[in-house]
């Protein structure tokens, strides 16, 4: 089967997709200034959008790893994700607080979707 490969860099590849599975790399706020509600939401535009690009959709999301900065957040953090994902359409899931590779990020997500 055919692996196709988006927004590939030295590190990294933004998405790929292999047997009509498609994966994410960890994707964090537009702007990293912002609270742990805003930073989630951003977050979840930019699945939406990196989602879109290669031909899949959230309601399609198999999986998801949340990683926030602390679990203090965590309800903050769900009361966007609740309202995002689409009713019927929960993924599998798991949140742990991690270190973040930069200081000011408080949540990251990386998903796994069908196309």
């Amino acid at each position: 089967m055919e692996i196709k490969r988006f927004e590939t860099k030295k590190r990294m590849s933004r998405a790929v997709v292999h047997n009509n599975t498609v994966y994410l790399c960890g994707q964090v706020a537009k702007d990293s200034t912002k609270g742990i509600k805003e930073q989630t939401i951003t977050t979840l535009e930019k699945v939406d959008e990196l989602l879109e690009s290669v031909g899949s959709h959230r309601d399609k999301i198999l999986s998801a790893t949340i990683y926030i900065k602390d679990m203090s957040m965590f309800q903050d953090m769900n009361d966007v994700w609740d309202n995002w994902v689409n009713e019927g359409f929960a993924p599998a899931r798991a949140c742990v607080e991690a270190k973040m590779a930069r200081e000011e990020l408080l949540v990251e997500v990386s998903v796994v979707a069908a196309l």
